[in-house]
């Protein structure tokens, strides 16, 4: 397949459902003149969205930020969801329960003639669609992946899921171009994120991530990675981590909707720990699959 034709696949826009193909949204809409909106992506396990409720409050967080009415009520995102999984599996000719997917919510201010200023009453353009789950390759489990530092040049204001990624894309570049699966980021000699994942140290037994702030998105698997330390009996906590301690770390992790919890073996060329995924990325990894399977 050409990798710049987009996909047949059914997809929601304003109030109404057609394909990737078909959909089309107006040059004046300011997602796409400011990159003003913000998107969430809800991974789906055997044709049931995970841990739904915390990404639509998290949606509805990032919405307030930016100052833009939620369009849906929790009911009728959660009716959409499960319109779009349904849809997406029966282009594969399965039923939903058979299928792993990514469903993407986005909204954005909506469409006026371009002006900085938030103008008051405007109608938010709402898009949807679902798509295929890529995990990543057992290699990447089983070995763990090679990651690269930078510093932290985005905005101050990483707390918000927005559509406004050039500084992500920027990011994620840096290891892409080195062939590294992602690119840790520091802010002032701190551990922030990743381009595109939150960033775990283990240090003495103990899981350790960067304080809930601006600076931060909060993944959805911080709360996550929390119940399962708990219920595993690691220790976690949320503080500042120095540059040094990440290099210094016996075990270094990624977590997003995409990677779930994934090992990184080995950053700027060094090898974190012993160079191979730790005890505690297995227990944690082990807890992530018994909460997918009791996922609804």
């Amino acid at each position: 397949m050409n990798p710049y034709e987009l996909p047949n696949l059914p997809c929601y826009l304003n109030g109404e459902f057609t394909n990737l193909r078909e959909a089309k949204v107006s040059v004046m809409d300011r997602g796409f003149i400011f990159g003003d909106g913000i998107y969430e992506v809800v991974p789906v396990y055997a044709g049931r969205p995970f841990r739904f409720a915390q990404h639509m409050a998290r949606l509805n967080r990032s919405l307030g930020e930016l100052r833009i009415p939620n369009p849906m009520t929790f009911e009728q995102w959660r009716e959409l969801a499960d319109r779009l999984i349904a849809a997406y599996a029966q282009t594969l000719g399965k039923n939903p329960a058979e299928t792993d997917q990514l469903v993407y919510f986005q909204v954005t201010r909506g469409v006026a003639m371009r002006d900085h200023v938030m103008l008051p009453g405007m109608t938010p353009t709402v898009f949807a669609n679902s798509n295929r789950m890529s995990p990543p390759p057992e290699e990447s489990r089983t070995a763990g992946v090679v990651c690269v530092s930078a510093d932290d040049f985005r905005w101050k204001k990483a707390h918000i899921k927005s559509v406004s990624l050039a500084g992500a894309v920027l990011a994620r570049q840096i290891s892409a171009d080195v062939g590294a699966l992602e690119t840790i980021m520091f802010r002032d000699g701190e551990l922030s994120e990743a381009a595109a994942s939150n960033v775990w140290v283990v240090r003495k037994g103990a899981v350790m991530g960067p304080p809930k702030s601006n600076l931060v998105l909060e993944g959805i698997r911080y709360g996550l990675i929390e119940e399962l330390c708990r219920d595993a009996g690691i220790p976690f906590e949320l503080r500042a981590v120095p540059r040094a301690e990440v290099f210094g770390a016996d075990e270094l992790m990624l977590s997003s909707a995409t990677k779930e919890i994934l090992p990184v073996t080995r950053l700027d060329g060094q090898a974190i720990g012993t160079g191979r995924p730790g005890p505690i990325y297995q227990k944690l990894y082990a807890g992530y699959q018994r909460a997918k399977q009791a996922s609804s």
